[in-house]
């Protein structure tokens, strides 16, 4: 059986800025209205968001394809896309 696939909310990272120390909840699913962050779009679905906390205050770049190997950072897994 095939593992579900996220949906891709856009073909790049969102640039964010983050206070440092500060929970941070990552839309896994693609869906949520409030990319990159969780909106609760994924309930009954197969995804769950993922909670990060920001090392450091400032602009990061988080996933917007959902496919990154270094969640919920973008890792450029978009340009092969």
């Amino acid at each position: 059986m095939n593992d579900p696939v996220p949906n891709i909310a856009q073909k790049g990272p969102y640039a964010v800025e983050l206070e440092a120390g500060t929970d941070y909840f990552w839309c896994a699913c693609g869906n949520s209205k409030h990319q990159p962050f969780c909106d609760g779009s994924h309930k009954g679905g197969p995804f769950l968001p993922l909670k990060f906390q920001a090392a450091a205050t400032g602009t990061a770049y988080l996933c917007g394809c959902k496919r990154t190997g270094n969640k919920p950072y973008c890792d450029g897994t978009h340009n092969k896309l």
